[in-house]
């Protein structure tokens, strides 16, 4: 079963599995508003649905996703991000977002994440709300924006490296690959680039043997511990900092500079480490 009804995303069910493929390759799939609803239609839809038993999460083209299209909103100026900054519109629009993300997280069915290429920023936030991610070894994981104009608003980071590797990737912006990833604990497994469809596979056809209502009680019974923790309130105040972040002093140098010169500029000065005036 396959439909062409989505803007940003590919949906089709074969085998008990739901495959959700986010779709705007000639942007490494960088987020849009649309693709945060969409994402979130699709999860629904395959909970909606007898036949499906898990659902696997890829991205077409060179990359899993490279995180928001900043090039389409950093370089907006005012028309993204006005001189009088409303905390509650801004909030309310980020929090819908991840809602959105988390919604892989609150799915009554076991989600994967398969990793290739990129999946940083936005995009690492996506992946980490997946139950289980598989990375091919070369692929890259980050937050970059935390130097400059972002928080990671579903706060996964944490939960799934604890605070000491937390810091050390949210402190620096810097990526690492699948196979650190695996070796530190943020991903399940990683696998050569050649091998990573037939690992996946395997994970989600073992999944899919299982009865749904078995594979929902052991992931409400998981996923209560980490409601426990406080994760709501963690990326409730984590969303709120994302939009800080992007009004600060140097959250607003950051966008002044991709409007003036563009969003690649930007990047570079601010991944480089030079001083931000």
């Amino acid at each position: 079963m396959s439909d062409d009804e989505y803007e940003t995303l590919r949906y089709r069910v074969a085998d008990r599995k739901a495959y959700v493929t986010l779709n705007r390759p000639d942007r490494l799939n960088a987020i849009t508003a649309e693709m945060a609803r969409e994402l979130a239609a699709t999860v629904d839809r395959a909970n909606q649905d007898p036949d499906v038993h898990v659902i696997v999460l890829a991205g077409e083209g060179r990359a899993f996703s490279a995180g928001y299209d900043l090039k389409r909103y950093a370089e907006q100026g005012e028309a993204f991000q006005p001189p009088v900054w409303d905390p509650i519109k801004d909030y309310a629009l980020m929090k819908r977002n991840t809602d959105d993300f988390t919604s892989l997280w609150r799915s009554l069915k076991p989600t994967i994440a398969k990793v290739h290429g990129y999946a940083v920023a936005g995009g690492s936030d996506i992946a980490l709300c997946c139950d289980l991610v598989v990375m091919a070894n070369d692929a890259r994981i980050g937050y970059m924006p935390a130097r400059v104009w972002g928080c990671p608003t579903t706060a996964m980071w944490v939960y799934r490296l604890g605070a000491e590797r937390a810091k050390r990737m949210l402190f620096t912006g810097d990526t690492i690959d699948g196979a650190t990833a695996a070796e530190w604990g943020l991903v399940l497994e990683a696998v050569p680039a050649d091998e990573l469809d037939t690992a996946v596979e395997g994970l989600a056809d073992r999944i899919a043997g299982v009865p749904v209502n078995q594979l929902a009680m052991q992931k409400i019974m998981i996923n209560q511990a980490y409601d426990n923790m406080g994760m709501s309130g963690t990326q409730l105040l984590a969303t709120l900092f994302d939009g800080i972040a992007r009004h600060s002093p140097e959250g607003r140098w950051f966008q002044d500079l991709a409007e003036r010169e563009g969003f690649p500029e930007a990047v570079r000065w601010r991944d480089s480490g030079r001083w931000i005036p």
